[in-house]
């Protein structure tokens, strides 16, 4: 008996190698960790690298034009997941896209780390962006590949999944971030570009024990138009540059940009979806269905990505990183937030597990990420207006804390129920159609950190929590409508 005959009976819900999921998972686990180890690395020093001045290692930008550039970037790495999204249901496959993505994503890296100037920045950020979006769609649809429908242990996957990204998370901003402080930021954007390596290695090794399902095009381009499509794409990267060159897409005015872009796409992946005539009557439903889930994702995501935007400047000036007289780099308060989802993804997927069809439904725990959300804005109010450096670091790690049970209320069911709403024709575009709002929520957070003034930041907070809970209470109110959408997804 072969090999491949020998596992053939350790496969669906028989196969509980890797802590009660599909071994397989174990692929798509290790080169999501060294992806995110790479990401979270390179942009725990994004943003002080760009507004840190010259003589300090940095670009010396203006800091308002910088997180605008941090929001859009992260709003493009969102954004660029329907490009991925579409290679791998017209093209290629998902399993195909993600492993060519990985590829780009390095080479993005290398270049911010060997690159000088604006130049490497750029160049570094748009190949980044790119190999991104498409391997974080289509990492996400794999997964869903390896569970049947109606497998319980699906929602248990994906936090398991997401304990892999945050496990990287958690790594990336601490090395970076030392070597930064001690050496210089080209040296720790060479360590991301190294991780994205382990991750390419550990990946190929592993790829071929995925399912035959991940690499199915599901709705392949016919070969007469894909001329049609080539020549689309130059005039796009032409116009692109036009309007650089012309000065009509400027650093300051990027994020709104995104912003534009990602909506107008957003608007028009919903209606291309709904009004296609191979959805049947149940399949339209969850879609409209989707539609205040993706609402309330875009808000909570606009406060939680303040993580790299508005909470790096605090960390930056407002925070009291000396511990025994060791100033702490100011990345590894990105650090804070994985090392939570590490201790609490496991307690969340066993309490999902357990719960089964008995835990709350995806819009009542989009409903409490929202409120919860909100409140860990509020919890910046009792050091509001403080002095430089006078917030204790316990403060930061309660306020990260919160946003983290946030998190797991919100993300993890978020990428699961997406999976199930989707239509089988629009499976992994209906996945980048979630990741969207995310881009939304991404670039709207740069774009609101202009708003950030370290010396009245009452409003700012105040009025941004506020906002969070509105959102979470309405979905909440509305949510028996809403499931009734879902047309029997939970």
């Amino acid at each position: 008996m072969s090999t491949a005959q020998a596992d053939q009976p350790r496969t669906g819900r028989d196969d509980t190698r890797f802590f009660g999921q599909p071994w397989a998972l174990t692929h798509i686990f290790g080169v999501e960790m060294w992806e995110r180890f790479s990401f979270y690395g390179m942009q725990g020093i994004l943003l002080i690298y760009m507004y840190y001045s010259v003589t300090d290692g940095g670009l010396g930008m203006d800091r308002g034009i910088a997180t605008g550039i941090v929001g859009a970037y992260g709003g493009t790495v969102y954004l660029s997941s329907i490009l991925g999204a579409w290679a791998a249901d017209r093209l290629l496959g998902s399993e195909r896209v993600l492993f060519y993505s990985a590829w780009v994503i390095m080479a993005g890296h290398i270049a911010l780390a060997l690159l000088p100037s604006v130049w490497g920045l750029g160049i570094g950020l748009v190949l980044v962006a790119i190999g991104s979006g498409g391997l974080k769609a289509n990492a996400t649809a794999v997964v869903g590949t390896l569970y049947a429908a109606g497998d319980i242990r699906r929602d248990a996957g994906f936090s398991l999944f997401y304990l892999g990204i945050n496990l990287g998370a958690f790594l990336g901003p601490l090395i970076t971030g030392l070597l930064q402080d001690s050496i210089g930021f080209h040296w720790g954007f060479g360590a991301a570009a190294v991780g994205m390596a382990l991750g390419l290695l550990q990946y190929s090794i592993g790829r071929r024990q995925l399912p035959e399902s991940s690499r199915i095009v599901a709705n392949p381009l016919p070969a007469n138009r894909r001329p049609l499509v080539l020549g689309i794409a130059v005039l796009v990267v032409i116009a692109l540059a036009a309007l650089v060159l012309t000065g009509v897409i400027r650093a300051d005015n990027l994020a709104g940009v995104v912003i534009l872009v990602t909506l107008g796409a957003a608007i028009s992946y919903f209606a291309v979806i709904i009004s296609s005539r191979e959805l049947n009557r149940d399949e339209r439903s969850r879609v409209i269905g989707f539609i205040p889930l993706f609402v309330v994702n875009v808000g909570f995501w606009s406060l939680y990505q303040q993580q790299f935007t508005v909470l790096t400047i605090y960390s930056d000036e407002r925070l009291n990183r000396t511990i025994f007289g060791w100033e702490m780099p100011v990345s590894w308060v990105n650090s804070i937030n994985p090392i939570f989802v590490i201790i609490l993804s496991g307690v969340f997927a066993a309490i999902w597990s357990k719960l089964g069809n008995r835990a709350p439904s995806a819009p009542a725990k989009f409903s409490l990420g929202a409120i919860i959300m909100g409140a860990a804005f509020l919890l910046f109010l009792p050091w509001a207006n403080g002095a430089p450096n006078s917030s204790p670091l316990i403060a930061i790690v309660v306020i990260l804390l919160v946003f983290t049970v946030a998190e797991l209320f919100i993300s993890p069911p978020g990428l699961s129920v997406t999976t199930k709403l989707a239509p089988e024709r629009f499976h992994t575009q209906m996945v980048a159609l979630y990741f969207l709002s995310v881009a939304l929520g991404t670039a709207i957070a740069g774009w609101l950190a202009q708003f950030y003034d370290p010396s009245n930041e009452v409003p700012y907070f105040l009025i941004l929590g506020a906002i969070a809970i509105g959102m979470g209470v309405v979905l909440l109110l509305v949510s028996r409508p809403v499931l009734a959408l879902m047309k029997g997804v939970r």
